[in-house]
């Protein structure tokens, strides 16, 4: 006798396998053993959900923390950095300047002087690096220096001796607008007596805070006049480049190098920062692949409820296969029930992990208030807030492989059910 196929739902277009692998999703209010099932569908649903939030979380807060840095660094660092092979400085700078100038991605050049030396106060001494500005120039390179006092760099003028001081290295030294300390250079002067350092009287005119703790803590800012007399060099040492698009800087650096020859020395603030950025990078994807492994196993927890699901209802199996649905078609109800269980628990954890991401801004400096502790101490990290930066191209891939690991775990179970045999199934019913 031929076997008719089974009915579909008159008041639905959709196709029975769908409906009937949603109304097995949603089984399981009353008590008992489908009770059971459902709370482990839930508990692989909410399992995937905190997965796909974690790394979401995770890769945003990586990104912002990235993102924060470069910009804070690249306020004090050079986009493109022209030094010479000798270190001595650039006799005939202006030749140079009007080459670098010529080229499109070019914004704006300035000449300095940059040294390593000590200051000191009474006893106190702290390493620094030197660097002589041209103030005028330097306001076009550097974006920190927009943010200085206008009187503190008007007071850098040549010939006055004024220096300013990042905030984390004055606040070392103890010293405030106004007071004098005493810069010692490492070149010695030769004197009958012996090599005698050179030891020059400065008058602290600003303080600036770049929002980097490495350069408050270190950089001191002099005329780049007074920087010469001071180290006795003949011209400036290096150039600093300001270009259009910072994510070129590598092209652009390699475009200056042919252009000005092997005299000079070109480097982009990506080398200048590459163990940094390199290290991120490295964290990013271990971080990734670490977390990618917590929603594979939540995914595969759906393999034991389908299971569960699979053995708890072979009489309705059996039943299914008497009014000629085909192995497929129950494979395909049982697809149908694990992938919506991974699509909502997906949906929810990109939900979760958005909301959490766009508003850590706020979220964390309450946990902070409310334990009383400090997650990100200047000195350390760099920065003092918990930054985020979400990315589609990070938030896809994370979406992609929820959804494609829970359809693999739901293959197994769901093929298994396909196997069943009515005679089989309902011979203990």
């Amino acid at each position: 006798m031929t076997q008719s196929p089974p009915v579909k739902n008159r008041s639905s277009s959709l196709p029975y396998e769908l409906l009937i692998g949603w109304r097995y999703t949603r089984a399981g209010r009353s008590a008992g053993r489908n009770g059971f099932i459902s709370f482990i569908s839930g508990v692989s649903m909410l399992g995937i959900a905190l997965g796909v939030a974690a790394l979401i979380i995770v890769l945003s807060v990586m990104n912002g923390f990235q993102k924060e840095v470069r910009d804070r660094m690249l306020a004090v660092v050079s986009h493109i950095e022209l030094t010479t092979p000798t270190g001595e400085g650039f006799p005939d700078v202006d030749v140079v300047l009007k080459k670098v100038r010529q080229h499109p991605e070019v914004v704006a050049a300035a000449p300095f002087v940059a040294q390593q030396a000590l200051l000191a106060r009474g006893e106190d001494m702290r390493g620094a690096l030197v660097r002589g500005i041209e103030p005028e120039l330097e306001a076009k390179v550097s974006d920190f220096t927009l943010q200085l006092p206008p009187k503190a760099m008007a007071s850098l003028q040549a010939g006055s001796f004024n220096v300013v001081l990042g905030g984390e290295l004055a606040l070392a030294m103890g010293v405030q607008v106004g007071d004098r300390i005493t810069l010692i250079s490492p070149g010695g002067q030769v004197t009958p007596a012996g090599v005698l350092p050179r030891l020059k009287q400065l008058t602290v005119s600003g303080i600036f805070d770049s929002g980097h703790y490495e350069y408050d803590a270190t950089l001191a800012l002099l005329h780049v006049e007074d920087a010469q007399r001071i180290f006795r060099v003949e011209g400036p040492s290096g150039i600093r480049l300001k270009i259009q698009h910072i994510n070129d800087a590598r092209s652009v650096a390699y475009e200056l190098s042919a252009l000005l020859g092997g005299e000079v020395i070109v480097r982009d603030w990506t080398r200048q920062n590459r163990t940094w950025f390199a290290a991120v990078q490295v964290e990013k994807r271990m971080m990734f692949i670490i977390l990618t492994l917590i929603v594979a196993v939540a995914a595969f927890n759906l393999v034991t409820t389908l299971v569960m699901t699979v053995t708890d209802k072979r009489a309705d199996i059996a039943i299914l296969r008497t009014l000629g649905a085909s192995p497929s078609s129950i494979l395909a109800i049982f697809v149908v029930q694990g992938a919506t269980v991974g699509v909502m628990g997906t949906l929810g954890g990109l939900l979760l992990g958005l909301g959490v991401a766009f508003n850590i801004d706020v979220i964390v400096p309450a946990i902070e208030q409310l334990l009383g502790a400090s997650f990100l101490p200047r000195d350390i990290y760099l920065i003092s807030r918990m930054p985020s930066d979400p990315q589609s191209a990070d938030i896809w891939p994370v979406a992609l492989i929820s959804l494609a690991l829970a359809f693999v775990a739901t293959i197994y179970p769901s093929w298994r059910a396909s196997r069943i045999q009515p005679a089989q199934a309902l011979r203990y019913e």
